[in-house]
């Protein structure tokens, strides 16, 4: 069984139980082995046994049967025609001793009178047995005399049948073995005479190393034996088959031949008959193949081959059956839903293709056409008072800043590239810059011109047309430099983003500095508020049309809205980031837009009487 076990265990056979018992074993014993059978869950049991206990065993398992199995036996049992009758044994296979036909045993156990029998005691035993007759006067009714009339030669019994015998034929090739041996002692054999020496006194270890070299057949069958004093294998392949009739037979359905080539010595040469009188192999597992997607974990207490097919964890794959660990995906790659092989994460990016994308272009496209046409209303009425207040020239440069304000949030929509991640921050930061300038040029020029009213105020001396356009363009070359020294030093840059998304790879860009990003915004968040706190200031002038009221509105739309960017743009995954950011640049341009040009042109066009220098001039 320990040979049995250990050749198991290398072919990845799983053993759930090993039972060992004995034919005088308490009854409990025997029991208890047979319990064992039944609760089992494999199919298949194979009985390393004696003829003797696995009779025990059956008539045990005969009381009740246990759930269909398929019986493996050795050649101490399974050539026995006793236990053929045992039904739920059928489709048993098994190893079985060559079996032989012994020339001339079959005549000389028939060749029996009644004289001989009467003169051996074993002899006369199985007579009487045999015929249910006796030699010795009648004390049975239903038993008669044996009067010598007995036919043996019509006797259908085991004794005369020798048509079956295996391990008599291995006791008559190893008589014959030692008959060779001891002649190849005390025989000197040559080319013409053999002479042989029957006085010669023999020693065992004389007889014993010629019957190491003996090579000879009987009876058809080669004997001879190896280094180890081994002979050479040989088993037939038995199946205990069910007849049409419901008897079972043992039939010979191939053999084992230790002396063919490797790989050839196993052959089967007719059908087999399975547990239940199936012809498919039985299956007999403690649990299915796990599939890809899944691994085995064993179960606790249970042999090896008792396992739980488990699926494996998020972002990891098997893809092979039964396998014992899954392993991670590459960053890249992503498992399917039945988690069997690995396939490119998909790139998300705020894409052209997106609802989200599409509704915030239309916004950009119409704030640009919204700020070209208000630019065009007010080059058509450049020599009114409402238009010439307050700076056109600024007016203009304002309404030109907001256009490119708009457009340049649609660089935020598509794929990142390396130039498209450059422009797009850089861009908005110089762009902005030239926006805020442009109000607070306006928002300065308005405290200037109340100043120049008080008697003896030479203000717009200072504040005249060159140096507003000289404040401007000093304010925004300060972005231009900040901007140039971060894409220099380190400029935003495409990335992978990885780590937000498990499942999908987010395509966005990197700022490169950080301290470049926040520098940019950080610049344009404190022109805002100055520009704020200017208007705020100037928003109670006493002036029929004081721009500073407009503005303060503007301006206080621009810093909610980039206040409330900053949280919003830190927490926001994905593409949803680059939304924030496209968001946070047009609500602020249509705040400007709205709050500083649309009462202008309400009044251009609606309210053209108000659109005069009386008006204007008219104190509240």
């Amino acid at each position: 069984m320990a040979s049995f076990l250990a050749a198991a265990q290398r072919e990845g056979i799983c053993v759930e139980y090993s039972e060992s018992f004995f034919r005088t074993d308490p009854h409990t014993k025997i029991r208890r082995v047979a319990d064992v059978i039944r609760r089992s869950t494999a199919m298949v049991v194979v009985a390393f046994t004696a003829s003797g206990d696995m009779g025990v065993l059956l008539q045990e398992l005969a009381r009740e049967p246990s759930p269909p199995r398929q019986w493996v036996g050795s050649e101490g049992w399974v050539t026995d025609p006793n236990y053929l009758s045992f039904s739920f044994c059928a489709g048993t296979i098994g190893v079985g001793i060559q079996q032989s036909v012994i020339p001339g045993l079959r005549d000389f156990l028939l060749d029996l009178s009644p004289t001989e029998v009467a003169a051996s005691s074993v002899l006369t035993e199985f007579w009487e047995d045999a015929f249910n007759c006796s030699f010795k006067k009648i004390t049975d009714i239903y038993k008669k005399v044996c009067d010598g009339t007995e036919a043996i030669k019509t006797l259908q019994s085991p004794y005369t049948e020798t048509s079956q015998l295996r391990i008599t034929n291995m006791v008559y090739k190893a008589v014959y073995a030692i008959a060779h041996a001891i002649h190849n002692v005390v025989c000197d054999e040559t080319h013409i005479t053999t002479q042989c020496d029957k006085n010669t006194r023999l020693e065992y270890k004389q007889v014993l190393t010629e019957l190491k070299k003996v090579n000879f057949s009987q009876n058809g069958y080669p004997v001879s034996f190896d280094a180890n004093g081994d002979p050479v294998a040989f088993y037939e392949l038995v199946n205990w088959q069910k007849s049409e009739s419901g008897v079972i037979k043992l039939v010979t359905v191939g053999y084992y031949d230790a002396s063919l080539p490797k790989g050839q010595e196993f052959r089967i040469t007719r059908n087999l008959t399975w547990v239940e009188g199936g012809t498919e192999v039985p299956v007999s597992v403690c649990s299915d193949s796990c599939p890809p997607g899944t691994h085995k974990v064993l179960q606790k207490g249970k042999p090896i081959c008792c396992y739980d097919c488990i699926p494996c964890p998020e972002g990891e794959i098997s893809n092979t059956s039964d396998s014992l660990d899954c392993f991670k995906c590459p960053s890249e790659l992503w498992p399917n839903e039945e988690r069997n092989t690995c396939f490119p994460k998909p790139e998300e990016f705020l894409s052209f293709d997106d609802v989200l994308a599409i509704v915030l272009a239309a916004f950009s496209i119409t704030g640009a056409c919204l700020a070209m046409i208000t630019g065009v209303i007010f080059f058509c009425h450049r020599t009114t008072p409402i238009v010439r207040a307050n700076n056109s020239e600024l007016s203009f440069l304002l309404l030109f800043s907001l256009t490119l304000c708009f457009l340049c949030s649609l660089t935020f929509i598509g794929a990142p590239s390396e130039w498209s991640c450059m422009l797009r921050h850089t861009a908005f930061g110089i762009i902005f810059v030239l926006c805020i300038s442009c109000v607070l040029g306006k928002t300065v020029m308005v405290l200037m011109a109340f100043k120049a009213t008080l008697p003896g105020s030479n203000a717009m001396k200072w504040f005249g047309p060159t140096q507003q356009r000289m404040t401007v363009v000093s304010l925004t070359f300060i972005q231009v430099l900040t901007c140039t020294v971060w894409l220099v030093l380190s400029p935003p840059f495409p990335v992978k983003n990885l780590a937000t998304y498990k499942e999908k790879i987010i395509l966005e860009c990197a700022l490169g500095s950080a301290v470049g990003f926040w520098a940019v915004l950080g610049y344009i968040g404190l022109l805002a508020v100055f520009c704020f706190v200017l208007a705020v200031l100037a928003r109670k002038l006493p002036d029929n049309f004081n721009e500073a009221k407009l503005i303060t509105f503007s301006m206080l739309i621009f810093c909610a809205v980039w206040i409330t960017f900053i949280p919003a743009y830190v927490s926001s995954p994905g593409k949803f980031t680059v939304a924030v950011e496209i968001f946070a640049i047009l609500t602020s341009s249509f705040g400007l837009i709205l709050c500083i040009f649309a009462p202008k042109c309400f009044i251009i066009l609606f309210r053209p009487e108000k659109n005069s220098k009386k008006y204007l001039l008219k104190k509240n």
